[in-house]
């Protein structure tokens, strides 16, 4: 997954350095801490914005790594029979599925909410 844009907030202050060896560390560099899924508070919305009229089902709010927001949304797909990507956190569902989404997040643990109209 790409990571976030850098904006020059994100350096603190160092805007260019002239030397070559010089490799900006992060602070908060750290893996992101795993959250059981009965503790994850996952968001299931259906979304029609910038996709040419188009409806996916958006599932936003996991945390965990990308790896794991890879599994979960491999196994979305696979369930619902549709196409499908992980990006930003967030999975994209081609289609209405948000019923059946949730009920697949419910089985798997996760505590979710159907969000959005």
């Amino acid at each position: 997954m790409k990571s976030k844009k850098k904006l020059l907030n994100d350096f603190g202050g160092i805007m260019y350095s002239t030397d070559p060896s010089f490799t900006y560390e992060e602070e908060n560099a750290g893996p992101l801490a795993e959250l059981p899924n009965n503790q994850q508070d996952l968001r299931v919305m259906l979304d029609r914005k910038n996709r040419g009229g188009k409806a996916v089902t958006l599932v936003t709010g996991f945390m965990g790594s990308d790896d794991m927001l890879d599994k979960l949304c491999k196994m979305l797909k696979t369930k619902c029979g549709v196409g499908g990507a992980a990006k930003d956190g967030e999975i994209l569902i081609q289609g209405d599925f948000r019923d059946k989404v949730i009920q697949l997040l419910q089985k798997e643990g996760y505590k979710v909410k159907k969000s959005g109209g």
